[in-house]
């Protein structure tokens, strides 16, 4: 909780940053620190921790998820190896981490929803804002308004994202402290934290795409004249962007995301350790 505390302006300027241009290819390029100088010069710095609400309400809900569900594959897949007296393999891990995140996402959606909302709910003019109170208002307003299922509008490219960055983050980790126990000298600290470093590297880069795609479906209503949305799902919103936009801009803040994701990623997975360490 304290993590998503202090991550909380970064994950704000991220989400201003991948709905910046939306529909251009060419223009200005936004960057983190022009993104925080708008908002601060606006005399609200405290806008920087818009959504905080469902940023909790989401780890709350999706991290306890991911770790629990990958902690009970993962001591599945040890009984087996052991049984067969062989070691889990990478797939294995791959497998159990790509499952972990798979059903987390698909829990946590309406929080991430509504943090996306109220963090880009700043961009409208004053008239058309919402202006939530707090993550439980938003849920609820949304349901009302455009009924239960859009809860879980992006719900696919959250569930691709969370099963990259599990892939990047859990799998990695157990794989790199693996090799680094076989293959270094490194204390038992060292190797956790050396681990965390490599696996909070591929979890940015293999999730940022889908990161990018729920952030824009998620924010997204339909229009009060034709009644259509911008985007009518994942591959269409992929199609749009690379064409009228470019494929880089899939990767547009990456500096950005990786500040919040890898200390984040960090942080969790060795406490996470940590605790596994202990409870044996």
């Amino acid at each position: 909780m304290t993590a998503t505390v202090v991550i909380q302006p970064i994950d704000m300027i991220k989400v201003r940053l991948q709905l910046a241009g939306e529909g251009v290819r060419t223009g200005p390029r936004p960057s983190a620190f022009g993104v925080a100088r708008d908002i601060i010069a606006s005399g609200k710095v405290l806008d920087l921790y818009t959504g905080l609400s469902a940023g909790l309400l989401r780890q709350a809900v999706y991290t306890t998820a991911r770790l629990g569900f990958f902690d009970t594959f993962s001591k599945m897949l040890n009984k087996r190896a052991e049984a067969a007296n062989r070691k889990v393999t990478f797939a294995e891990r791959a497998g159990a981490g790509l499952t972990a995140g798979g059903i987390a996402a698909m829990i946590g959606n309406p929080a991430d929803l509504a943090l996306v909302r109220m963090q880009s709910d700043g961009l409208k003019p004053p008239a058309a804002r919402a202006n939530y109170r707090s993550a439980l208002d938003a849920l609820v307003r949304i349901s009302k308004s455009e009924g239960v299922p859009a809860l879980w509008a992006g719900a696919l490219p959250t569930v691709v994202r969370a099963m990259a960055l599990n892939v990047g983050q859990l799998t990695f980790f157990a794989e790199s402290k693996a090799q680094l126990k076989a293959h270094t000298n490194l204390s038992a600290q060292s190797q956790t934290f050396a681990a965390s470093a490599i696996a909070g590297f591929f979890a940015s880069f293999l999730s940022l795409p889908f990161d990018f795609i729920k952030t824009r479906l998620q924010k997204q209503q339909k229009d009060p004249l034709t009644g259509k949305l911008p985007y009518k799902g994942l591959l269409d919103c992929a199609r749009k962007v690379a064409q009228e936009e470019g494929w880089l801009r899939f990767y547009r803040g990456f500096g950005t995301y990786y500040v919040r994701i890898a200390p984040h990623a960090m942080v969790t997975l060795i406490v996470a350790d940590y605790l596994n360490l202990i409870t044996k």
